[in-house]
Formats: C-alpha cells, sequence, structure tokens
C-alpha cells in the first residue's frame, strides 16, 4: 500500500499536465492498457521485490487513468448541472472504495489468490473495452494548444483550485481514519462481523442522497451543502465514538455517509469550477492530490492516536475537530471572501 501511495501521490501533479496537454481519449486508452498489463502481472509474481515494484508502477497509472477519467466526466457535464453530475460520478468512486476491498475479500476466499488476481485482469479488460466504445465529444478530448511562456509548474498545481483541495483532504483525512482503523475499532467492540454492513449501510445513503444533494447544490450554492454537510458529518463522528452495539453502529453508517456524500463531490465541483475548461485536468489533478496525501497522513498519524488515546478521542475528538476546523476554513476561504466581493 505504501509504494502504491508513493507512486499515486508523487506522479499525480504530472497526471493534470498530461491531461490537459494531450489527446483525453488517447490518454485514457493508454493508460488503461498499461493499468491492464501491470493487473495481469501480479498472476506471475515470484517475490515480494516484484510485489514492491509492480505497486509503485500501479500507483502512477491509476492517478493517471483516475485523472483522465475524472476531468472527461467534468468537461462532457453541462456546467449548469455541474454540482450534480460531478457528484454522480463521485458516488462511483465512493461505491468503489466501499465495494472494492468487500468484494476483494470474497474473491480471495472463495477462489485464492490466483482466482483473485484472473478476476481483476477480467475486469481490466472489461474497463478497457468500454472506455473503447464510449463516444467522447472531440471538443472534450482534444488537448489545450500548447503556451511556451508559462512555467511548467503552473500547469502542475492549478493555485486557484487549491482552497477547495485542502478543504476536500482535511475531509478525506477525517474520512480515513474510518477507512483505515473501522476493521481495527469493530473489532475491539466484538462487532467485526458487523464492517461489511457499515460500509453498505454508508455506500447506501449516499447513493440515495445523491439527487437532491446535487440538485441543491447547483440551485442553491455550495454553502447550501458544504454547511449542514459539516455539522451533520461531525455529528456522525460523534455518534461513531460511542458505539456500544450493531444499531449504534449502523446509525452511525448512515450519518456519515449522508455528511461525507454531501461534501466530498462539493469540494470537487468548487476545485473544477475555479478554473476555466482547459485547466480541468491541472484542477482535478490538485483536489486528487491532496485527497491522495491527506488519507495517507490519517494512515499514518491517526495510527499514532488510537494506539496511544483509543478510539474514542480518536473519532469523537481528532476527527470531529478536524472537521470543524475545515468548516471555519470554508468560512474564511468562501463565505467571507464572497461577501466581500
Amino acid at each position: 500500500m505504501t509504494f502504491f501511495q508513493i507512486g499515486t501521490s508523487l506522479f499525480r501533479p504530472a497526471a493534470g499536465y498530461f491531461v490537459d496537454k494531450e489527446n483525453k481519449r488517447h490518454l485514457l486508452l493508454f493508460s488503461l492498457i498499461v493499468f491492464l498489463i501491470i493487473i495481469g502481472a501480479f498472476n506471475g509474481i515470484e517475490n515480494v521485490a516484484e510485489i514492491y515494484g509492480l505497486r509503485l508502477l500501479h500507483g502512477i497509472i491509476f492517478a493517471l487513468a483516475t485523472t483522465t477519467a475524472a476531468s472527461i466526466a467534468v468537461l462532457v457535464i453541462p456546467a449548469s448541472r455541474r454540482g450534480e453530475g460531478i457528484g454522480y460520478f463521485s458516488v462511483t468512486t465512493n461505491l468503489a472504495m466501499v465495494i472494492g476491498p468487500l468484494a476483494g475479500l470474497l474473491l480471495y476466499n472463495g477462489l485464492g489468490m490466483s482466482g483473485l488476481f484472473l478476476s481483476l485482469t477480467a475486469l481490466a479488460i472489461l474497463t478497457l473495452v468500454i472506455a473503447a466504445i464510449v463516444p467522447l465529444p472531440k471538443a472534450v478530448v482534444k488537448p489545450v494548444p500548447r503556451t511556451h511562456d508559462e512555467p511548467i509548474w503552473s500547469h502542475i498545481v492549478e493555485k486557484k483550485s487549491l482552497p477547495a483541495s485542502l478543504l476536500g483532504g482535511l475531509v478525506f483525512f477525517a474520512y480515513g481514519g474510518i477507512l483505515t482503523f473501522i476493521p481495527l475499532y469493530a473489532a475491539s467492540l466484538h462487532l467485526s462481523d458487523s464492517t461489511g454492513l457499515f460500509f453498505a449501510i454508508f455506500a447506501l445513503v449516499i447513493v440515495l442522497s445523491r439527487p437532491v444533494v446535487g440538485n441543491v447544490f447547483d440551485r442553491m450554492g455550495a454553502s447550501a451543502i458544504v454547511y449542514p454537510g459539516f455539522i451533520i458529518f461531525m455529528a456522525g463522528f460523534i455518534v461513531f465514538s460511542q458505539v456500544t452495539s450493531q444499531v449504534t453502529l449502523l446509525i452511525a453508517a448512515a450519518i456519515l455517509g449522508l455528511g461525507f456524500g454531501a461534501l466530498s463531490p462539493a469540494f470537487q465541483t468548487l476545485a473544477i469550477q475555479s478554473v476555466p475548461a482547459e485547466r480541468a485536468g491541472a484542477a482535478t489533478a490538485t483536489y486528487f492530490w491532496f485527497l491522495d496525501i491527506f488519507v495517507g497522513l490519517a494512515a499514518m498519524l491517526l495510527g499514532f492516536v488510537a494506539k496511544l488515546f483509543g478510539y474514542m478521542l480518536l473519532y469523537g475528538g481528532i476527527c470531529t475537530a478536524v472537521t470543524a476546523a475545515a468548516m471555519i476554513l470554508y468560512y474564511f476561504l468562501f463565505t467571507r471572501s464572497a461577501q466581500r466581493t
């Protein structure tokens, strides 16, 4: 996981540069072909060193493929429905983060390691086939004309999307505490068998709330979603820190899913809306780069908190405080600045 995260984090900014400067359809197909080769190579792995090398390459090509796909999705959505459209796109990635690990465990337990990687290879082939046959408007996939009077770093990190990316990163830092430590937390509560159900409820609430959340964002603006989202997300962490039974665990899952489902696509939309269409790749890469970094930081730093002080402080204290700090930052970065203009 560390080598995968290193590859993703290091290459993510460069991915935005390539997305803005190359034909997006060609870039998507290239990245998915390489992705397929890497997944297929796992079937012939023989030692740990090969795993590390493949996972590093896996992270690099994952960054390129996901940035390209997200940028294409943003550009095909009408501007008037961008909040709703990005919300639907975000739902699919959130569902993948929930369903993927559970499906992987089921495949591993049922088919063994070889069966798992053969199944993933088949899935990678299906992904490539779908990408090849889906029609895309030429205006969306064509590269942006190159300008030689701009420094390369300006194409790698999009400054205008930094505020939204930072806030999205803080939300994912708090979410990282759930994603990384819930198996251990559930085990400490003797609720290990409920972990899958927790993520199922979490994902179901995100999906069910998505049409309403996206529509409100487009009609009433970001603040109508962001402030309630922060409050609900904090409430979810407080309930989560006090879990004593399966019922309270699932109630926490529903509250957290509703808050996260409002905040995550909202900040992605704000990051994209801060730039013109020709900079969508850089803005998308910057946003995902912050998510990569903050989820990695959560896995590293929150582990110390859990070990030293326990999960009650981790969720009811640290994750709640990080969410509150993000809400305060949102006020100064967006609400107050909008009032001044």
